[in-house]
């Protein structure tokens, strides 16, 4: 059975859920096979108490604009973000803030936490800085790494915020991807034949090999290198 992958994000009144701090909106975008799916969740909370300046000032949510857009407590839709979640492994950038929310938010409502939901935790923050030790992580920082457009991120939207972290994710894992066998090229995609090498494969990894063509115009260049050509004198000393 294919994994569900959902990318998803929250914002919050503040960043301590364990000091009273509350959950203002949900965003989760499913994805499947590397491609994005119809199935989305994405719901305003109100988070029964007051909204710091600060935290409005980061998502633009105060509770006079989440009242307009009639957003309902967490107890009445907390149900359906643990049905929506279920099974699934969670992309999210700085994993432990929005697990930390998601699970007080469900301790709250007598709802499994996340790892009794069984869902698996990617976090793109944790792998940001292996990839890149010393560089920044921030979301921001990726989208200009990997030339994903946030022009429309005005706010951190929940919303906004998964769908670029959809793109950074993609691109993060694209070599792996690719390594793995999974990647087709857009002629693949569309039925189309390949006019390009035969591909071998070796257990995992796919193996290149080069065409006639290829082969015929490598000849030439060594050709042209005249007999001092080390390539052909090493050959030569293999065989």
């Amino acid at each position: 059975m294919t994994q569900r992958q959902i990318i998803l994000d929250t914002e919050t009144t503040g960043l301590y859920a364990d000091n009273g701090d509350r959950l203002v909106e949900f965003a989760g975008l499913e994805m499947i096979n590397r491609q994005m799916t119809d199935q989305t969740l994405h719901l305003y909370v109100h988070p029964e108490r007051d909204m710091p300046e600060e935290a409005a000032k980061v998502h633009g949510l105060t509770i006079e604009v989440l009242e307009a857009k009639n957003a309902p407590p967490f107890a009445e839709v907390g149900q359906q973000i643990a049905d929506f979640l279920r099974g699934a492994e969670l992309i999210i950038h700085n994993a432990k803030f929005d697990v930390g929310f998601l699970d007080m938010e469900f301790e709250r409502m007598g709802l499994p936490s996340i790892e009794d939901l069984g869902c698996k935790v990617t976090d793109t923050l944790t792998m940001a800085r292996e990839m890149f030790p010393g560089q920044k992580a921030s979301l921001d920082a990726l989208c200009n790494r990997f030339s994903v457009d946030r022009s429309k991120r005005v706010f951190h939207g929940a919303l906004i915020d998964c769908e670029l972290l959809g793109e950074v994710y993609l691109a993060m894992t694209r070599r792996q991807f690719d390594l793995m066998g999974g990647a087709q090229s857009e002629d693949e995609q569309a039925g189309k034949p390949q006019a390009v090498a035969e591909t071998v494969r070796t257990g995992r990894l796919k193996v290149i090999a080069a065409s006639a063509e290829e082969l015929a115009a490598h000849e030439q260049y060594l050709d042209e290198l005249g007999e001092g050509c080390v390539w052909r004198a090493a050959a030569k000393t293999q065989a």
